[in-house]
């Protein structure tokens, strides 16, 4: 393979959807794909890629589905041609928190991998634990409670892992599972996240968890990046072993399988870098390297994000992980639950059930929405922690009102949301100079202007909206380049020809004056619910 025809392959693993993004070795995109886990793969009967379980806490997805989603996405890539020996390195990321629980005899399997036979039927049988639990799964309160009592409350859980006890967090989903299904935990071999999971597919091989993404399992030492012993052995017995190892976030994980060299044509030099989270991959996706560059996904979840030089965890919002991209850095986040299919819903119920009547909804309403406020749990909410779901509406008052205008519901969703984030963000250290938007909704106009006047910075978009997947190719890239050098090479030499960002949006003073001037009164009624 010539240096300059070389392709990078970057997949992502996300809660409705498996994506390829490819770039070449100049940093542009030059082909991409996707499978949508609903109507691609009905069979699974999923709605938003998961299951909800009838106590309305539980939701899972079928693990084997994501097998079936490879198998579908290297198939369409074959039809449309796409030359897979070009390929020098494959990166990734999955949905953070996700948990795969492998059989005993799990590893033979995936050593064994044959190209006669589809990768959904060869490991079918493979789990141990056949639904994994998800980001969105608010099931483990009784398991948070008692990873906080062992290791002395919930500001010591922060100070060790980057984070209090989260009800999502893999190690609290383990600990249920070693309690609920005690036979499903023992019968483990190997427990992955959906990262090393989806990195095991193309190995063929138990594949380590990357310490970004293993900084979201309320189970890793935060500043050594090893497993913290308190933490682990508060969880379950011998879970250290159906872990295995912690290694950095570009480590190569290894060549890629024969299966896929004689399915598809990739060549024996492919390698396979770690995968990461989804957010490390985006934060790695839009080169966020300088303290006040911060960015904001508008996903299933809206995520807030950005560099720290040292970090400073609280027990009672936000989130500190190992940087995916410098070994001795991390990011912060703040992560709420209800994002982009509660947008969604209310542009369906109260909007006309399209973009184009929301946004004129939004245009026929003022900054600050006349001091109403409302929040729309749909799911048990992260931050704040609002367990209870529903719609919660405010006057300016105060006064508790049972419903709004139409028009003044699809303000209050959009901009409670970007409230919360500013309010939750700051307490973390999260102060943004500008605000990189990625997601779906960042290609929406009228909601980057309110992003940008809630927080008083421009707003800027990249042309690649799919900033995880672009991360994993970046990262793909970033880590053949340490592998060839036998070397740590900063990422930002890997990524300085990528493409300029455009300003999207700019603050407007009255508008920002309005919000700044709210932020008392939603402070006090976020409270109130809490």
């Amino acid at each position: 393979m010539q240096e300059n025809d070389m392709l990078f392959l970057g997949l992502d693993s996300s809660t409705q959807s498996l994506k390829a993004i490819v770039m070449d070795q100049g940093l542009k995109v030059v082909y991409t794909a996707s499978v949508n886990f609903d109507t691609d793969l009905p069979e699974f009967g999923t709605e938003g890629g998961v299951h909800h379980g009838p106590d309305g806490l539980t939701v899972t997805s079928p693990t084997i589905m994501w097998v079936a989603a490879l198998d579908l996405l290297l198939k369409k890539m074959a039809e449309d041609r796409f030359d897979f020996a070009k390929v020098a390195a494959v990166s990734g990321s999955g949905q953070q928190h996700g948990s795969v629980y492998l059989k005993k005899g799990g590893i033979k399997a995936l050593n064994g991998l044959t190209a006669g036979n589809s990768l959904r039927s060869q490991l079918e049988e493979c789990f141990s634990i056949p639904d994994s639990p998800i980001w969105m799964d608010s099931s483990t309160g009784q398991q948070c409670k008692m990873l906080e009592s062992a290791l002395g409350g919930a500001q010591a859980v922060a100070d060790l892992t980057g984070s209090r006890a989260y009800e999502r967090f893999t190690g609290n989903q383990i600990a249920k599972m070693f309690q609920t299904k005690r036979q499903g935990y023992e019968d483990s071999e190997r427990i992955l996240l959906v990262s090393s999971f989806m990195a095991s597919l193309l190995v063929g091989d138990y594949v380590p968890i990357d310490a970004s993404d293993g900084s979201g399992m309320n189970l890793m030492d935060l500043r050594s990046k090893t497993w913290n012993r308190q933490a682990i052995d508060a969880t379950a017995p011998g879970l250290e072993q159906k872990l295995g190892q912690i290694v950095p976030s570009h480590s190569v994980a290894g060549p890629i399988h024969s299966y896929y060299r004689d399915l598809c044509g990739f060549t024996r030099d492919c390698l396979v870098i770690c995968f990461s989270g989804d957010n490390p991959n985006s934060l790695a996706g839009l080169r966020l390297q300088r303290a006040g560059d911060i960015a904001i996904s508008l996903g299933t979840s809206d995520t807030m994000f950005g560099s720290l030089a040292s970090p400073t965890p609280s027990a009672s919002e936000g989130h500190i992980f190992a940087n995916p991209v410098d070994p001795n850095g991390y990011m912060a986040m703040v992560c709420q639950k209800n994002g982009s299919l509660t947008r969604e819903r209310v542009r369906d119920e109260f909007a006309g059930g399209t973009w184009d009547a929301f946004d004129k909804a939004l245009a026929r309403t003022p900054a600050g929405n006349n001091g109403n406020v409302g929040f729309y749990i749909d799911e048990p909410e992260i931050t704040p922690p609002l367990l209870q779901t529903g719609v919660f509406r405010f006057d300016a008052s105060g006064t508790r009102l049972d419903s709004f205008a139409p028009d003044l519901d699809a303000r209050a969703v959009v901009e409670s949301q970007f409230l919360s984030l500013l309010v939750h963000g700051s307490n973390i250290g999260l102060k943004p100079a500008g605000i990189l938007a990625t997601g779906g909704a960042s290609t929406n106009k009228s909601i980057t202007t309110i992003m940008s006047n809630v927080f008083g910075v421009p707003v800027y978009a990249g042309e690649q909206p799919d900033s995880a997947a672009l991360g994993a190719c970046y990262r793909a890239l970033h880590g053949w380049q340490c592998n060839a050098a036998q070397a740590f090479v900063p990422f930002a030499d890997t990524v300085k020809g990528a493409p300029k960002i455009q300003q999207v949006a700019t603050p407007n003073a009255a508008a920002h004056a309005a919000y700044s001037a709210m932020l008392d009164h939603y402070r006090a009624l976020e409270g109130s619910l809490v």
